[in-house]
Protein backbone atom coordinates (compact mmCIF):
# COMPACT_ATOMS: atom_id res chain seq x y z
CA UNK A 1 0.00 0.00 0.00
CA UNK A 2 1.47 3.28 -0.89
CA UNK A 3 0.88 6.45 0.68
CA UNK A 4 1.51 9.06 -1.77
CA UNK A 5 -1.68 10.27 -2.95
CA UNK A 6 -2.95 10.94 1.31
CA UNK A 7 0.86 12.85 1.43
CA UNK A 8 0.15 14.54 -1.60
CA UNK A 9 -3.40 16.50 -0.41
CA UNK A 10 -2.11 16.46 3.03
CA UNK A 11 0.85 18.45 1.69
CA UNK A 12 -1.73 20.20 -0.54
CA UNK A 13 0.40 19.26 -3.73
CA UNK A 14 -0.96 18.42 -7.26
CA UNK A 15 0.52 15.36 -9.64
CA UNK A 16 2.04 17.81 -11.58
CA UNK A 17 3.93 19.60 -8.66
CA UNK A 18 5.14 16.02 -7.30
CA UNK A 19 6.00 15.40 -10.94
CA UNK A 20 7.89 17.83 -11.21
CA UNK A 21 9.95 17.86 -8.20
CA UNK A 22 10.47 14.46 -9.10
CA UNK A 23 11.52 15.21 -13.01
CA UNK A 24 8.79 12.87 -14.46
CA UNK A 25 5.31 13.43 -16.33
CA UNK A 26 2.30 13.92 -14.59
CA UNK A 27 0.84 10.87 -16.06
CA UNK A 28 4.06 8.59 -15.09
CA UNK A 29 3.60 9.88 -11.53
CA UNK A 30 -0.30 9.46 -11.75
CA UNK A 31 0.79 5.56 -12.13
CA UNK A 32 2.90 5.66 -9.49
CA UNK A 33 0.13 7.10 -6.93
CA UNK A 34 -2.24 4.25 -8.77
CA UNK A 35 0.32 1.43 -8.34
CA UNK A 36 -0.15 0.94 -11.90
CA UNK A 37 3.49 1.35 -12.12
CA UNK A 38 6.46 0.79 -9.62
CA UNK A 39 8.32 3.79 -8.08
CA UNK A 40 11.91 3.23 -8.46
CA UNK A 41 13.69 3.98 -4.96
CA UNK A 42 15.66 6.63 -6.40
CA UNK A 43 12.31 8.78 -6.07
CA UNK A 44 10.81 6.75 -3.29
CA UNK A 45 14.49 8.74 -1.62
CA UNK A 46 13.36 12.32 -2.90
CA UNK A 47 9.71 11.86 -1.57
CA UNK A 48 10.41 10.75 1.68
CA UNK A 49 12.60 13.96 2.28
CA UNK A 50 10.06 16.08 0.52
CA UNK A 51 7.64 15.22 3.19
CA UNK A 52 9.67 14.34 6.00
CA UNK A 53 8.99 10.82 6.36
CA UNK A 54 10.72 7.50 6.16
CA UNK A 55 10.61 5.43 2.78
CA UNK A 56 8.83 2.66 5.51
CA UNK A 57 5.94 4.97 6.15
CA UNK A 58 5.71 6.06 2.21
CA UNK A 59 5.03 1.98 1.25
CA UNK A 60 3.03 1.35 4.28
CA UNK A 61 5.77 -1.05 6.31
CA UNK A 62 4.86 0.96 9.74
CA UNK A 63 2.73 3.71 10.53
CA UNK A 64 5.31 5.68 12.11
CA UNK A 65 5.69 9.13 10.10
CA UNK A 66 8.91 9.95 11.80
CA UNK A 67 10.37 13.13 12.30
CA UNK A 68 13.02 13.73 9.24
CA UNK A 69 13.71 17.02 8.24
CA UNK A 70 12.31 18.43 4.79
CA UNK A 71 14.33 19.98 1.81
Amino acid sequence: MLRLRDLREDNDYTQSQIAEVLNCRQNTYHQYESEKRQIPIELLKKLALLYGTSIDYIVGLTNEYSAYPRI
